[in-house]
This record gives structure tokens, C-alpha cells and sequence, in this order.
């Protein structure tokens, strides 16, 4: 098996990695949002939050508006 970040052979110490640094960098990947799915729709979060505001506030979660 080859290290993901760098194609070095894996030690079992850091598996599937071949070191600490290729470990890390993978890490700032993840945290960075380098492995996100990019979408069309930036917006999509934004109105999803618009939409459940405007139904808690219209009562229609069967709850009293505040």
C-alpha cells in the first residue's frame, strides 16, 4: 500500500500514511475544506436556515411563534 499524500510506501506506525508530515498534511486538508464536494448552489445552506426560520416563525412546527 502507498502513502496517500506523497505515493512512499506506508509505515505501519502511520498507516495509511508514510510519515507524521504526510499525516498532517492530509489533517490541514481535511480542516482546510480541501475535500469538500463543490457545489452549484452556494446558496443552498443560506435558504435551507431562511426556510426553517420562516416556518418556526409562521408556527408551523406545531410550536407558538416567540
Amino acid at each position: 500500500m502507498s502513502c496517500p499524500i506523497c505515493a512512499n510506501d506506508t509505515d505501519p506506525k502511520f498507516r495509511p500514511f508514510c510519515s507524521r508530515r504526510c499525516a498532517d498534511v492530509d489533517l490541514a486538508k481535511w480542516l482546510g475544506g480541501g475535500y469538500a464536494i463543490p457545489s452549484d448552489d452556494p446558496e443552498d445552506m443560506e435558504e435551507a436556515a431562511d426556510a426553517i426560520l420562516s416556518a418556526l416563525e409562521a408556527g408551523e412546527d406545531g410550536s407558538k411563534p416567540h
